[in-house]
């Protein structure tokens, strides 16, 4: 696995990881709910910018993505 692959990865699940905590879910459900609803979809797609956002902000983009996409959570 490369470096940036890595990175990636550890970004995603550090990203999972607060987004579950926000919202008191489990890092499952979590995962479940952003991959349902595209918000990992929408993380992989536009990960160069979204990385460098504040993981407030890269959660509420996903809350918005996901919310476009169905998702009840705000």
């Amino acid at each position: 696995m490369s470096r940036e692959e890595t990175n990636k990865l550890k970004y995603t699940i550090a990203l999972i990881a607060e987004f579950a905590d926000k919202f008191g879910i489990g890092e499952k459900q979590a995962y479940n709910y952003l991959s349902r609803f595209k918000g990992l979809a929408h993380l992989f797609t536009f990960y160069d910018v979204i990385h460098t956002l504040s993981f407030e902000d890269a959660i509420d983009t996903m809350v918005q993505v996901c919310s476009h996409n169905g998702g009840g959570l705000r």
